[in-house]
């Protein structure tokens, strides 16, 4: 696998693009997503953002997902939208959505959790996937 062919521009939007959609997803699902992940509500903190470490491992891990996926699209030869999205597809649901399931069932959490968070980053990784396949 080569990175050479790799536009990192395009990695950095991808990534900020896939980070402001999960900012919009888990904004909308906060309340579900806090019920089934059990995690009890702080008085009088709704809406907060959350730690400063938390958005900065979000935003590093993001941009490595993103230049690892450029990488796997660019070694896999699908070039453009269409191909790119197909690709991102096949790796969510075999790689991504596939480790949630088994973390999550492990943890005790239910399937209602698992699908939020799969469902999110289906979300992502498709966004990084047409922003690497149309810039290329």
């Amino acid at each position: 696998m080569t990175f050479a062919g790799v536009n990192y521009l395009a990695v950095i939007v991808a990534a900020i693009m896939a980070f402001i959609f999960g900012a919009a997803y888990y904004g909308l699902l906060s309340k579900p997503w806090m019920k089934a992940a059990r995690i009890q509500p702080k008085e009088g903190a709704g809406g907060a953002m959350p730690p400063a470490p938390l958005l900065i491992n979000s935003i590093v891990c993001g941009l490595i997902m993103a230049w690892v996926l450029a990488a796997v699209l660019g070694s896999m030869g699908a070039a453009g939208i269409a191909a790119a999205v197909t690709a991102a597809f096949f790796l969510w649901l075999g790689f991504i959505a596939t480790t949630i399931a088994v973390n999550q069932r492990y943890q005790g959490y239910g399937w209602n959790l698992t699908v939020i968070d799969a469902i999110h980053w289906l979300g992502a990784t498709l966004i990084m996937a047409i922003v690497i396949g149309w810039w290329g």
